[in-house]
């Protein structure tokens, strides 16, 4: 089948499975004028490399996926390990955007809104002390 259809049937874009293929994850058959001929077998690569991204693995960490589902002596550990790895970095993450979700909370609580320009959130992601604020202690 062509790109469209491996496309169409993988539910990927065509330029992500030109990437997967550029970084060897996919090497699909070449027809006799050149032309990409995927076959089922890559259809069903391309749909695990999808679901794994969506998980949120990298390209890496996909890869070893990969040859991990593609290694019949392999050891479910080395999965369970590669998983658990990428649990903690969400963990970590949820921790990063807790704290800017603090962040920005504070910083909307100093605002009182309305019409005027003056923008203690502007000001503070400026770097900035408010203008009055100066003021008040000059």
């Amino acid at each position: 089948m062509n790109i469209g259809e491996a496309s169409r049937q993988s539910g990927l874009p065509a330029k992500t499975i030109r990437y997967y293929e550029e970084v060897g994850l996919i090497k699909p058959m070449r027809a006799d004028n050149g032309y990409r001929d995927y076959r089922e077998r890559d259809v069903h690569v391309l749909r695990f490399l999808q679901r794994s991204r969506s998980l949120g693995f990298s390209i890496a960490e996909a890869r070893k996926l990969l040859a991990l589902y593609g290694d019949e002596n392999r050891h479910r550990e080395d999965v369970r390990r590669l998983v658990s790895r990428r649990i903690v970095e969400i963990d970590r993450k949820i921790l990063e955007l807790n704290s800017l979700k603090r962040a920005l909370a504070a910083l909307t609580d100093q605002c009182e809104g309305g019409a005027s320009p003056d923008c203690p959130i502007l000001d503070e992601i400026a770097g900035e002390q408010r203008i009055c604020d100066r003021r008040q202690h000059d």
